[in-house]
């Protein structure tokens, strides 16, 4: 019985992208009574986005729901996004936690703001610039924003924790995917707290996330989502960042509503400048002919924690001038800077003394 379940579901995919939404979800209706957790996922996005479907958020919640109980990866990420718009932070935190863990930006950057301003959960500077840098790291512009903000209000000592934090989040997600796929493969009973489900055509991770059974195209956020933003410290400088809201066409708004209430606490004592660094190890960060070019590109990554103590070094290479940052003890310190760069959306290079 599993292989027409499987096919309905799939054809009803199929009249979705035709634009067919009536008909998709009459294809979906049946494989989800018999359980299929890809049918009731899709089935559950018709509700919310009120195509082939009454637009209702109630019924939406239900049928994701019911997925995120099988272990429908998309169906628990959606859900824990749904019901934190819906304010009912308490419920969604389970499900947000699960997705922070592996790697979901989107629930990576809630929780970093949560972490900043201390909202249902405990104020950790140092968490909330781990978990912000690797939601801005995978493209999340909102979270790139915020994380200009903790730039200029977060000292750089734990800025630095919050780089080293990071790395091991990312090693730990990546374990924690495996391990998931690992049980579902197995036909283990998912845990709640981080469902997981194989998918049903191949047996890659990246796959089983987004099995070709599911809708995910413009259907995840298609309606207004409003983000949270950071909350200005009192006597710090920083703006106060306005809420996002991203609309269907992946263009990302600024939403004018109110600003945050500050939050009255004491101003962090900065920590003191770390000692220059005295390594033979360099990272070249670019090559330019212009000098001004690699003055602009200097004043962008001089503040980043993995360059703290770290100078500037200009050499003359012909007609351009080779910019690096200099001081790394060996290749795995200056391995590690580098590779911080790139995720922030730099490009260097680690080169031998």
């Amino acid at each position: 019985m599993a292989t027409p379940a499987l096919a309905d579901t799939k054809a009803g995919v199929d009249a979705w992208s035709r634009g067919e939404f009536d008909a998709a979800v009459k294809e979906w209706l049946g494989p989800a009574a018999k359980g299929d957790a890809d049918a009731q996922f899709n089935i559950g996005q018709a509700y919310k986005l009120g195509k082939g479907a009454p637009q209702d958020l109630k019924r939406a919640e239900a049928w994701y729901r019911k997925a995120a109980e099988q272990g429908h990866i998309k169906a628990s990420d959606t859900l824990g996004l749904l019901l934190f718009q819906d304010n009912r932070k308490a419920e969604a935190a389970p499900f947000l936690q699960a997705s922070a863990e592996r790697g979901e930006p989107r629930a990576m950057y809630i929780l970093g703001i949560a972490h900043f301003n201390g909202d249902t959960v405990g104020k950790d500077w140092v968490r909330a610039y781990a978990l912000t840098s690797r939601a801005a790291a995978s493209g999340l512009e909102q979270a790139t924003r915020a994380l200009t903000m903790m730039d200029n209000m977060i000292p750089l000592e734990q800025r630095q924790l919050g780089v080293s934090l990071a790395a091991d989040l990312e090693q730990k997600a990546q374990a924690k995917r495996s391990e998931q796929f690992a049980a579902a493969d197995l036909g283990a009973k998912p845990l709640p707290t981080a469902p997981v489900r194989p998918s049903t055509t191949t047996g890659s991770l990246e796959k089983a996330e987004v099995p070709p059974s599911v809708i995910t195209a413009g259907a995840d956020f298609a309606n207004p989502v409003t983000m949270p933003a950071p909350k200005r410290v009192v006597g710090s400088n920083a703006p106060v960042a306005k809420p996002v809201v991203k609309a269907p066409s992946g263009a990302v708004h600024v939403a004018e509503a109110p600003a945050a209430k500050p939050i009255v606490t004491k101003e962090p004592k900065a920590a003191p400048p770390p000692p220059k660094a005295q390594g033979n190890w360099r990272i070249q960060l670019g090559a330019f002919g212009v000098k001004a070019n690699a003055d602009g590109l200097w004043s962008k990554v001089k503040g980043r924690p993995e360059l703290a103590g770290h100078g500037r070094i200009d050499l003359p290479s012909g007609a351009v001038t080779r910019l690096l940052a200099g001081g790394f003890a060996g290749q795995a310190e200056a391995d590690k800077a580098c590779g911080a760069l790139k995720a922030g959306g730099f490009t260097c290079l680690v080169v031998k003394p």
